[in-house]
């Protein structure tokens, strides 16, 4: 069975567990991007047979997604844009000495929204894939909005902070040269802005520098001692946050099998998704929430074999890794898409097998070393903020190898400083970057399709049950985020508040 020849073949298993292992720690460090690694092994792997490619690049792609969990909860700079989410609470139970439970429970949670990413792409690919076609250019302008407004999940103060902040990471993610038009957009004049802001530099500054600057003010406070007890959470922890998972997963494969989102927004989504169905938590979001950590690390998991689906049933990549692989198997000789199915159904379960052994190499690896990991948080301070700079430069320098991004991740760091000290939310900035160019191009082809018709784009929308059903989701969560609707919500519930 082909589902097995992984399991069967010593030299293949021990290529996925290489590439799981490597992606874990190449995850881990902020700027070196899981797409970077996978394009790099292109080049190596050109002379290999297929199996053997595709196994080291499945491997260091799972590995990658969980890795970006570790510095995130550490030292409060994700190593990736899905680990965004993770941050918010994991960083927080880092500074009350729970890093080891944090790290745990992340582990075994994207353990379990690989298994459902993967156990969806095995039955129910066809499906899933048909339904991810069914997507518009204004659907995906939609899903951008409706990921711009979650910018209140993120705020846990004023909503308009978080909205401002969101905004401005739109802007600055339209920073330089229009795609369409190639027309230069907020650059003023300057050359240097003609290529826009790498996103990395400014996720990596507003975290990894800020947090620097802001632990300047406690240099010489004792650092927080980490409590490593019982690293795997208990069962009766995992049936706690079970139907969590399930919901979370759920997202998780149906955005990863959208083409050109991702786990990023999956992660964001899932977390505003976990505070919107929580009551009670056991401590408030963004201050160590558990459901904070499941929900994000299930769901960018489980974009990872939603990700596979359009890439294996239609030959349209999830993400920018899937678009990769397509290349790599074009190399070797295969056709990604409806045909690939059909005639050549042994390389479908073989994926699905190598995906089945990445995801038990990324629990048991994820597992280990968790003391030694944590040995980071109880450096003292004046070693630990150098230690922190150094892998914000090292990180925005290897992302394309610019001096340039290391000057706009130290600016972005200050600024981000400044944002914190006055109540300004980070996350939504970050955000906003990353929708900007899903936002900006969706719109253009929307508009462009409705020969730039206002009133048949809207006829769309309401004639489509995808595009109401989104229409209505964007209408709803910005009318629950307002006082109006809490002071209404109490109302009714016969608690009055004022507004």
């Amino acid at each position: 069975m082909d589902f097995l020849t992984v399991l069967t073949h010593p030299q293949l298993l021990m290529l996925v567990g290489l590439g799981t292992f490597a992606g874990i720690y190449v995850g881990a460090i902020p700027g070196l991007s899981v797409t970077m690694a996978v394009s790099i092994l292109i080049s190596f792997t050109f002379s290999w047979d297929v199996y053997p490619a595709i196994s080291l690049m499945i491997g260091i792609y799972m590995g990658g997604v969980y890795g970006g969990s570790r510095t995130a909860i550490l030292l409060n700079i994700p190593g990736a844009p899905s680990a965004i989410a993770t941050a918010l609470d994991g960083y927080p139970m880092a500074k009350r000495g729970e890093a080891g439970t944090a790290i745990g429970v992340t582990t075994v949670m994207s353990f379990f929204g690989g298994f459902v990413g993967i156990a969806v792409l095995a039955l129910a690919a066809p499906l899933v894939s048909d339904f991810a076609l069914r997507f518009q250019p204004r659907d995906y302008m939609l899903l951008a909005v409706l990921g711009v407004l979650l910018v209140g999940s993120l705020s846990t103060g004023s909503l308009v902070k978080g909205i401002f902040a969101g905004a401005l990471g739109i802007a600055i993610g339209a920073v330089g040269r229009d795609p369409l038009t190639f027309t230069e957009r907020f650059t003023f004049d300057f050359q240097l802005l003609e290529g826009g802001i790498s996103f990395i530099a400014v996720m990596i500054g507003m975290f990894g520098v800020s947090e620097a600057l802001t632990q300047l003010q406690h240099v010489n406070k004792d650092a927080v001692r980490q409590k490593i007890g019982r690293i795997v959470p208990s069962f009766a922890t995992v049936r706690k946050y079970l139907p969590l998972s399930l919901q979370t997963s759920s997202i998780g494969v149906i955005i990863g099998a959208l083409p050109g989102t991702g786990g990023d927004i999956a992660a964001l989504m899932a977390y505003d998704h976990a505070k919107r169905v929580t009551k009670n938590p056991d401590r408030p979001f963004g201050t160590g929430a558990m459901e904070g950590l499941v929900a994000p690390e299930t769901a960018n998991n489980a974009a990872v074999g939603g990700a596979f689906i359009p890439m294996m049933t239609l030959g349209i990549p999830g993400d920018a890794v899937t678009a990769i692989m397509i290349g790599a198997l074009f190399i070797h000789g295969l056709n990604p898409g409806p045909m690939l199915m059909i005639d050549q159904p042994d390389m479908f379960w073989f994926i699905v097998g190598a995906l089945v052994a990445a995801n038990c190499f990324m629990l048991l690896f994820g597992l280990t070393g968790i003391k030694l990991f944590t040995k980071i948080v109880e450096m003292p301070r004046s070693v630990l903020i150098p230690l922190i700079l150094i892998l914000s430069i090292v990180g925005a320098y290897a992302v394309n190898n610019s001096i340039s991004d290391v000057y706009w991740m130290l600016g972005f760091g200050v600024f981000g400083y400044f944002m914190r000290h006055y109540g300004y939310p980070l996350g939504p900035v970050i955000l906003g970057v990353i929708l900007s160019r899903l936002l900006d191009d969706n719109w253009r082809r929307a508009i462009i399709s409705e020969r730039e018709d206002l009133g048949r784009f809207f006829e769309g929308i309401v004639t489509s049950p995808l595009s109401l059903v989104l229409f209505v989701s964007v209408i709803l969560i910005f009318v629950s985020q307002t006082p109006m609707w809490r002071w209404a919500k109490a109302r009714v519930f016969g608690k009055k508040k004022k507004l």
